[in-house]
């Protein structure tokens, strides 16, 4: 390399602003329908949105800081609705996964903070309880919970290993007191159960005393077992979701077809995982996203396993589970991003967030200019939660010098 380098462009900065300190100026942001915009934000919502420059002068109220998104793609920010906070970061683990509490509580605000980095900035881990390690790994994907808010928002779901028979008794009441502790979701692996239907009556029996959403476990492999599922589950509320499924792909296509749509008419939400599995479950291939969509499935996207046993190379990247929806899977890329932001959103019961006036400030700012890009090259990433900065990722690619360069009058510097 040369001695001399281009400097780096800045990432973006913010600038103090003339008056409203809690509030913030996004300038310049690129929208997906091609239009460049400000975005004022206050009070954790969008306040307006209006052509670039037109919000920075002041206005009925000026801004208190400012952040320049020349250059930047601005989307709703992502969640992710299945990660597995308290075997995350393990891979590198000499034997058995450690789960003594503080260790777990390290690893579970590091793998947040992780996700939060490439966008998410909601995340629902799915924890195990009962067994050997009792609720301490709960309480300490809890305790990362609070240490986390302000800054990403962490939700458990409480993951029994065996609910029927007498073996189940202990598991059942370990259930029941996980959700006292502040699990918010019940769940679990029912075909590790030797009786998976009484599991799932189980969990849904608690999950209707407690009013909490249901996240089950399963390959979806067994069609029968599933009808049997979705009849049960048709009418809980708030909802019940089910991943990975990657089996139901490998189902005959008029089987495949039949389950999505008693799936669609239970309201059963499917949660697929592109970047690979995670414990327990099958690592083949993601669920059939796209026969689950026409079938009116409502079908988000997750990280799974984040550097595990089950998955040691796990990314825990929202937008590149969407890049292998659209590459491998054939989704438009604006499908694709549903499935890791309004959908992913829509199973954890956030609400809805658009680059709208009066929605939630959840936001993401990723270099680039087209969506489709955005997913191919998304290094340099800037976080917004509850209208506020929280994360900044910036990445300058630089070449050599070389002939070729010279005569064809090529960039030194990689945008993005």
């Amino acid at each position: 390399m040369p001695d001399s380098q281009p400097q780096p462009p800045p990432p973006p900065s913010s600038s103090p602003g003339p008056a409203d300190p809690s509030s913030l100026l996004l300038c310049g942001a690129r929208l997906t329908d091609g239009r460049t915009v400000d975005v004022r934000l206050g009070g954790g919502r969008i306040e307006a949105v209006g052509t670039a420059g037109s919000l920075a002068a002041g206005g009925t109220r000026a801004c208190g800081a400012r952040v320049d998104l020349g250059g930047y793609l601005l989307l709703p920010a992502p969640a992710d609705p299945h990660a597995h906070a308290d075997t995350a970061l393990s891979a590198d683990a000499e034997g058995p996964v450690p789960y003594e509490p503080r260790d777990v509580q390290r690893r579970a605000t590091e793998a947040a903070l992780l996700q939060l980095g490439h966008g998410a900035t909601a995340v629902r881990a799915h924890v195990r309880v009962g067994d050997v390690q009792g609720l301490g790994a709960l309480e300490a994907v809890l305790q990362a919970r609070r240490a986390l808010r302000g800054l990403a928002e962490l939700t458990t779901v409480a993951m029994p290993r065996v609910l029927t028979g007498v073996a189940g008794a202990d598991g059942l009441a370990v259930l029941r007191d996980a959700v006292k502790m502040g699990a918010s979701v019940v769940g679990g692996r029912p075909d590790l159960d030797p009786d998976p239907t009484g599991y799932v009556e189980a969990v849904l029996e608690v999950a209707s005393e407690h009013g909490c959403p249901v996240d089950l476990h399963t390959d979806a492999g067994d069609p029968a077992r599933l009808a049997r599922l979705a009849a049960m589950a048709g009418g809980l509320r708030p909802g019940v979701t089910l991943s990975p499924c990657g089996d139901l792909g490998r189902l005959p296509t008029e089987v495949a077809s039949r389950t999505a749509d008693q799936l669609a008419a239970a309201g059963v939400a499917v949660v697929c995982l592109p970047q690979g599995g995670c414990g327990g479950v099958d690592r083949r291939g993601a669920a059939p996203v796209r026969l689950l969509r026409a079938a009116g499935v409502r079908v988000a996207a997750g990280s799974g396993a984040l550097r595990d046993v089950s998955n040691p190379v796990g990314r825990g990247d929202p937008l590149e589970a969407a890049f292998l929806l659209a590459s491998r899977y054939g989704l438009a890329p604006e499908e694709a991003y549903d499935t890791v932001s309004g959908s992913a959103r829509a199973v954890l019961g956030l609400p809805e967030v658009r680059v709208e006036a009066g929605f939630p400030a959840e936001l993401l700012a990723v270099r680039g200019d087209r969506l489709a890009g955005a997913l191919s090259l998304a290094y340099s990433r800037v976080v917004v939660h509850r209208g506020r900065v929280v994360a900044r990722t910036s990445a300058v690619r630089e070449y050599c010098d070389s002939a070729a360069s010279v005569e064809l009058g090529l960039p030194r510097q990689g945008r993005g």
